[in-house]
């Protein structure tokens, strides 16, 4: 077993670089259709077989001429033909211009486009009202992709430009990594499904709510082990049980100190932690580690702690087991519209959103209320200001800014 830290505090980036490095990808693999591959990672590379476009077309609607005859001053042309997107014109010969359309394959001769607004039409004729060199308002075969190139190579996180790119080759199935299956369990006497009327000390179970939503962002596979009691013998049985099935085991609560609180027990009884209690806030208490071979994330309770750990933590290991090549969310610098006296030994991730100046400048507001237990502040917030350890927050000063945008995906 990993020895923790003396202070039972570890720094963010010292954990996930410690999980990080003992995970690996799942293996199996999966043939889908591109509609249903949004947001899923490539297990093997897509390859060009063709040119895009696959034909010299016209960039607008206009007139396909060949350049020469538009040399010298204004020019009069017959027009020979109309050529549509979809139809295949006549040869162009000396001196005759064609009615073309954006996307219409250019006629054998041409090698340019009039754009219609630089046209004066009468009847069967065309005055070209300004001249055009060889090679323009023309889409050349190939332009965009060139028959043989690699588009994408494995662990690439396909986005909706992404499955319209692979379309124009012709393409109607990729191979992904198997969606992840995630066991989902939620723990405490006090918890009940909304739907239900409440009874005193009882809450809602919003926690397998905003989790399960977080996860179809990876279109995992969700496994609800249902709400479990606070004892240590059903929670040893459910993480057991769900280890036979799943790729990852997420609980919420019991990972605390507290007589009631039985999940770290149950893991160290069914496998072994590697992580427990993070030098973060919110979110401090977070455990880590193995249930039989089975990954496994212990998120606190507190709903905001709860979605916060699983979008810093959870969510670069999920995206690592599935093949991607690309964990880290990306980072703003922006200015505080706020002061905040020095933070304690733990990173601080404030709530904050992003308000709008006179000048136009950025900068950022945190949410009044910054409790682990309010979860409006996330509903309410942009996204994540971050505030290193030991560190005091002036007016002005610049701070590492993660948008829910770059997170919640």
């Amino acid at each position: 077993m990993k020895q923790l830290p003396k202070n039972g505090l570890t720094p963010i980036d010292q954990a996930l670089d410690g999980l990080l490095a003992n995970l690996r990808p799942i293996e199996a693999r999966e043939t889908v259709p591109i509609l249903g591959a949004r947001g899923r990672i490539l297990a093997a590379e897509i390859e060009a077989e063709m040119d895009v476009p696959s034909y010299d077309n016209s960039a607008m609607d206009g007139y396909a001429v060949r350049a020469l005859d538009t040399a010298g001053a204004e020019v009069t042309l017959p027009i020979s033909q109309r050529i549509a997107a979809g139809q295949i014109g006549n040869p162009l010969r000396a001196g005759e211009a064609a009615r073309i359309f954006t996307g219409a394959p250019m006629p054998a001769g041409a090698d340019a486009v009039v754009m219609q607004e630089n046209c004066s039409v009468s009847g069967d004729r065309v005055a070209i009202l300004q001249a055009v060199e060889a090679g323009e308002n023309l889409r050349r075969a190939g332009e965009d992709i060139k028959s043989g190139a690699t588009l994408f190579e494995p662990g690439h996180r396909l986005r909706p430009q992404d499955i319209g790119l692979i379309a124009s080759l012709g393409i109607a199935e990729v191979t992904l990594t198997r969606r992840l299956r995630i066991a989902l369990m939620t723990t405490g006497d006090e918890l009940v499904q909304p739907g239900t009327g409440l009874k005193p000390g009882q809450i809602y179970n919003s926690n397998f709510y905003s989790l399960s939503s977080l996860l179809q962002a990876f279109d995992a596979e969700v496994i609800d082990l249902g709400t479990i009691g606070d004892d240590f013998e059903s929670t040893r049985e459910a993480l057991a049980a769900a280890a036979e099935s799943a790729d990852c085991i997420i609980s919420t609560g019991g990972v605390s100190v507290g007589e009631e609180d039985h999940v770290k027990a149950a893991v160290e009884a069914e496998g072994s932690l590697e992580l427990w209690k993070l030098a973060i806030k919110p979110g401090k208490p977070l455990a880590a580690g193995k249930v039989g071979g089975t990954q496994f994330f212990g998120l606190p309770g507190n709903p905001v702690s709860a979605v916060i750990t699983f979008l810093l933590v959870v969510r670069p290991c999920l995206l690592r087991m599935s093949g991607c090549d690309s964990l880290v969310p990306t980072s703003f610098s922006l200015a505080a519209a706020f002061a905040r006296p020095e933070s304690g030994q733990r990173q601080e991730y404030l709530r904050v959103t992003v308000q709008v100046g006179k000048d136009g400048k950025q900068s950022l507001l945190p949410f009044k209320n910054q409790s682990s237990g309010v979860g409006s502040s996330l509903s309410g917030a942009d996204g994540l200001a971050i505030i290193p350890a030991y560190t005091s927050v002036a007016v002005g000063d610049s701070l590492q800014y993660i948008p829910f945008s770059e997170l919640l995906n």
